[in-house]
């Protein structure tokens, strides 16, 4: 299903059932004529606004009694999920979401507890965001409150919530500027119980790594002390990682200089068409006198459009290789076309990265089909 083919009249009906249970005299009928109005050419995020306006439009006039109709209107937490049974299901609450981040800047107390029930169905990070700029302190006193819920949910939102770079949303500019606020949000949630909000807290040291990389060592070379912290600061690290950042290696365990050598690189095919795939192996060789540890990562630089290359890491493995041992490696690659990405014909530069060191290994052509 296309993702904007979600919001559809199905629903839409659902969403006005849900306020008009609650909300005597709402016009279910105009609600839903009026979502339908203009939604065909709007993406995902577009008609999720376009139904926040409508909500506006046909609820009650004084922030705070709609507020109370959004609250009462939703189901409760387990069947928020379970009713509607898949994961995207849970997207008919952003249009909720919306309504109180764009009116209910002025109510500060009805915003966020609206946030929070909503948050258990689904997630506010998306709306909350605007509250940082408009009330930065209280916002942020709040989260810390929120740091110690007994729900899961809530307390993700203070990580993902406070993230400087969260996807599909806009940026924190003020933490992006100066993270220490955010980080001491981090601190409460560094060894919640739950992964899914260690996770959260990963991506979001992962988000501050972009702009205060030494930051972000910081903070991960202190939570690395503890050795039920690692998965989160790996996680964390992963963006610095793939830049071969010194200290983030370093802390990670592959610091030291490698000394190996590459040899025996078999590219297959050397020419490959766009849409197709690449396979290739090589070894690396020990000049080494005793054990190494070994981060083995590679990096395509894939042609631009202007005929430029831009480099793109990705993971193979992690190895131990002995005193003047030899291993053997590889890894396939695709040159399929995807939304994220463009491919472009002309000569692709592959380099492995061998503890943040780069090592040539070849080139291959990326030519159009049927050239």
């Amino acid at each position: 299903m296309d993702l904007k083919s979600f919001y559809d009249r199905r629903v839409i009906a659902a969403i006005g059932r849900d306020l008009g249970s609650v909300h005597r005299g709402f016009a279910f009928d105009e609600f839903v004529a009026d979502c339908l109005d203009g939604l065909e050419e709007l993406e995902l995020m577009g008609r999720a606004w376009h139904i926040a306006g409508v909500m506006r439009r046909r609820l009650p006039e004084d922030f705070a009694v709609a507020a109370d109709v959004v609250v009462r209107s939703l189901p409760a937490e387990d069947a928020a999920r379970d009713d509607w049974g898949g994961s995207m299901d849970a997207f008919r609450f952003l249009p909720h979401v919306l309504f109180v981040s764009k009116f209910g800047l002025e109510h500060f107390e009805e915003s966020m507890l609206a946030f929070y029930e909503l948050t258990k169905r689904f997630t506010s990070e998306f709306g909350v965001r605007a509250f940082f700029d408009q009330h930065p302190e209280a916002t942020h006193a709040r989260f810390v409150e929120w740091a110690g819920d007994s729900n899961v949910h809530v307390r993700r939102l203070v990580s993902e919530g406070s993230r400087p770079r969260l996807p599909w949303a806009s940026r924190l500019q003020a933490f992006e500027r100066d993270p220490a606020p955010v980080i001491a949000l981090l601190e409460l949630l560094k060894d919640d119980p739950e992964i899914y909000v260690r996770r959260s807290v990963a991506n979001n040291l992962n988000d501050i790594a972009k702009d205060h990389p030494e930051v972000a060592v910081a903070v991960c070379r202190r939570w690395a002390r503890k050795k039920e912290r690692l998965w989160i600061v790996r996680h964390a690290l992963r963006s610095l990682v793939k830049q071969g950042h010194p200290g983030a290696l370093e802390i990670l365990g592959f610091g030291a200089a490698p000394k190996v050598r590459v040899a025996n690189v078999v590219f297959e095919p050397e020419r490959v068409e766009i849409g197709g795939k690449l396979r290739f192996w090589f070894e690396l060789v020990s000049e080494a006198k005793q054990e190494q540890t070994l981060l083995v990562d590679y990096a395509v630089h894939y042609v631009k459009a202007n005929g430029g290359t831009a480099a793109k890491v990705f993971k193979i493995s992690c190895v131990k290789l002995a005193a003047k041992g030899v291993v053997r490696l590889g890894a396939s690659l695709s040159f399929r076309e995807m939304t994220t990405r463009k491919h472009y014909a002309g000569v692709h530069r592959i380099e492995v990265l061998v503890n943040g060191v780069a090592l040539p290994l070849g080139a291959i052509e990326v030519v159009l089909p049927y050239t």
